[in-house]
């Protein structure tokens, strides 16, 4: 990354005016100054300023309507802001909105064309690139074809093909990735981090918390059209997904504590404030709007689960735990009646309801052979997180022997939620990281003492 700044926005804002009626549009046009007010303000971006480096990537999160768009388009050029600017260095290819650039009648060959001609290639740099993109978007005989008749996945591969190929400075991202096959995101995420080792400066808008972490070296947080926080991008994910999971009637303190953080702070001593909170988050946080909407309770026959929550081996409530690091899951089992022969449980679950792992108390032979009503247990299960980076849901279940069967006491479903948060350079796949360590070695060759050459581990 260099020192050169492409991309500078200073205090930038803008405002969209909201008419109650639609004549109220046509009245102001006609009585800008009749002394009243046709319409309202809506302040989609209020005072943002950055700057952004040649060959940095930088994230931009912030939950729906928080002026994430309003912002790319700005830079781009397609919108004027109400006050401040956004000056940018260079090329810049943009994918700001599906199929926009692209004319419907034309054949996806005429649009490679036409786009290319509008973000400055020659008619002979187009065509010496078009095998190249074509390639790229892998869309078959259908380059030949109207794009009215795209799907939105081809859209898309046609799209970030040209934009990724006209050697742009600046590439420019909003969502657009969200609507292609997970196959070809990974294409893509792989071009990025090719285009970006080459120097090319990356924005992009994203909700992938996993991409924002592994490719980002910095992300900004908006809400509301305000900049709340720019730094480290697990640092600004965490307070993303506290703002994105918080109650409306929490919101405004959330947001003041996040301005609060970071408030008054230099560059340098925002940095190493991210950097601290990230230290004492290393064993996970605790996040009061992670609460599921699921949950499920069984009739009660004699037994009631209570206080079910996550703990980190020294006493300190999580739920957004840290792949690789030990929790407890705990819960308390208060008995109004005699059980016999009592075993409890817990089970996770992703979000969409596979269960992936679980366990008992004990074997049957092993089971409680009595508890008296009044009395209670204190359940825990110390577990190592080995969860890929997603939102899982826990279960809580007390079983017991009646009339000679095992039947439950009580059992909770989804009576808990967690997240496991992404770490950059992590090479687990599916589900669970089994902390496999990987190895290569390249068979024949030697070095120059004649052993084999190790080339991963």
């Amino acid at each position: 990354m260099s020192s050169e700044i492409v991309i500078r926005v200073e205090n930038l804002c803008k405002s969209f005016a909201i008419y109650e009626r639609p004549h109220h549009r046509l009245l102001h046009q006609f009585f800008p100054n009749a002394g009243r007010a046709w319409h309202r303000d809506f302040h989609a971006l209020r005072d943002v300023h950055f700057d952004i480096y040649r060959g940095e990537t930088v994230a931009i999160v912030g939950r729906n309507g928080s002026g994430k768009s309003t912002l790319l388009q700005i830079i781009c050029g397609t919108l004027t802001p109400t006050s401040g600017r956004a000056d940018v260095r260079g090329r810049v290819a943009a994918l700001l909105e599906l199929g926009a650039g692209f004319n419907p009648d034309f054949t996806g060959r005429e649009n490679v064309y036409l786009n290319g001609t509008v973000l400055g290639l020659t008619r002979a740099e187009i065509e010496q690139r078009f095998d190249e993109i074509a390639a790229f978007a892998d869309i078959g005989e259908f380059i030949d074809q109207p794009v009215k008749s795209y799907s939105s996945g081809m859209f898309v591969r046609l799209a970030f093909a040209v934009a990724i190929n006209v050697s742009p400075d600046v590439l420019v991202i909003d969502e657009a990735l969200a609507v292609g096959d997970e196959a070809f995101q990974r294409k893509c995420f792989a071009r990025l981090q090719q285009m970006r080792d080459h120097g090319t400066t990356i924005l992009f808008v994203s909700h992938s918390a996993g991409a924002v972490i592994e490719l980002c070296d910095r992300a900004i947080l908006l809400d509301r059209g305000e900049q709340l926080a720019l730094g480290s991008p697990r640092f600004v994910v965490s307070r993303y997904h506290k703002l994105l999971y918080a109650p409306p009637e929490t919101a405004d303190a959330l947001r003041a504590s996040i301005r609060q953080e970071v408030q008054g702070s230099e560059p340098a001593q925002q940095a190493a404030r991210a950097a601290a909170g990230e230290a004492d988050e290393r064993e996970g946080d605790f996040d009061p709007a992670l609460v599921p909407q699921s949950t499920l309770r069984y009739e009660p026959r004699g037994a009631q689960i209570t206080d079910v929550h996550i703990l980190t081996l020294s006493g300190r409530p999580v739920n957004v735990l840290r792949c690789g690091q030990k929790y407890v899951y705990a819960y308390r089992v208060q008995f109004d009646a005699d059980a016999y022969r009592v075993r409890c449980g817990m089970l996770i679950k992703n979000i969409a309801g596979l269960e992936l792992a679980g366990a008992i108390t004990a074997n049957w032979d092993d089971a409680v052979e009595s508890v008296r009503a009044g009395e209670s247990l204190e359940v825990r299960f110390e577990f190592r997180c080995l969860l890929i980076p997603s939102t899982y849901f826990l279960n809580a279940g007390v079983q017991a022997q009646v009339d000679g069967t095992e039947t439950y006491l009580d059992r909770h479903v989804d009576v808990a939620m967690f997240r496991v948060m992404p770490e950059a350079g992590r090479l687990a796949t599916a589900w669970v990281d089994l902390d496999v360590r990987p190895e290569l070695r390249r068979i024949g060759a030697t070095s120059t003492s004649g052993e084999e050459v190790r080339i991963n581990r």
